[in-house]
């Protein structure tokens, strides 16, 4: 298995490099959902706020959105436009189940190919390319807030957008690859891991 992620105290998702995200429940021997849907290993899977949606990302260039409370075995959204491999997906704090329910919930997708894709996961649309980055991208952060987005990739480059109109408002850029991306609960500095046994704190004022 590559990822793991609780729904609750009792059941997660996990996925592997057989293809598959499998529900488990604790107690139960046999997963209570196997979804076969990928078609390369899976990197990663994330339960939305609600925990209804569960995403997931492969070496096959797609995320999948699974929606656990329907009986089908297919995915309720299919996103195919990256050129490489998703190395991992994240839900913003938004929408039904979070701390911002009126806002709108989105998916962000972060790929090999150097973009940063976020999904309206309401109709299945991409609604924002986030470009700039030319090596791959590793790691992907909403701000507490939903509003701002952190990512870094390889060569050590971080970048900071603004989700709502999908431009780029800081840069950073350190020594070795970046590997994780986080964010302090006051949305006023952003963590970043990287290969060269650092942790880089930026300081983020909102614009």
């Amino acid at each position: 298995a590559l990822d793991v992620a609780w729904k609750g105290d009792m059941t997660f998702a996990s996925c592997s490099t057989d293809k598959t995200v499998q529900i488990c429940r604790v107690g139960l021997a046999r997963p209570i959902k196997t979804y076969t849907g990928h078609a390369d290993e899976v990197n990663a899977v994330k339960w939305d706020p609600s925990g209804n949606l569960l995403a997931s990302c492969s070496d096959d260039c797609t995320a999948k959105v699974w929606d656990i409370n329907s009986p089908r075995n297919e995915p309720k959204w299919d996103f195919k436009s990256h050129q490489q491999e998703i190395y991992t997906v994240k839900w913003s704090p938004t929408g039904p189940g979070s701390k911002n329910p009126n806002k709108m919930l989105l998916l962000a997708t972060a790929s090999f190919d150097g973009s940063v894709r976020l999904w309206n996961v309401a109709n299945g649309s991409c609604l924002r390319i986030l470009s700039r980055h030319r090596e791959s991208v590793y790691s992907v952060a909403f701000s507490p807030s939903g509003e701002y987005l952190a990512s870094g990739s390889l060569a050590g480059q971080l970048y900071i957008w603004n989700v709502g109109d999908g431009k780029h408002i800081k840069s950073f850029k350190g020594k070795g690859d970046i590997f994780e991306v986080a964010w302090n609960v006051e949305e006023t500095r952003v963590a970043a891991c990287f290969s060269s046994n650092v942790v880089s704190v930026i300081d983020f004022k909102k614009p």
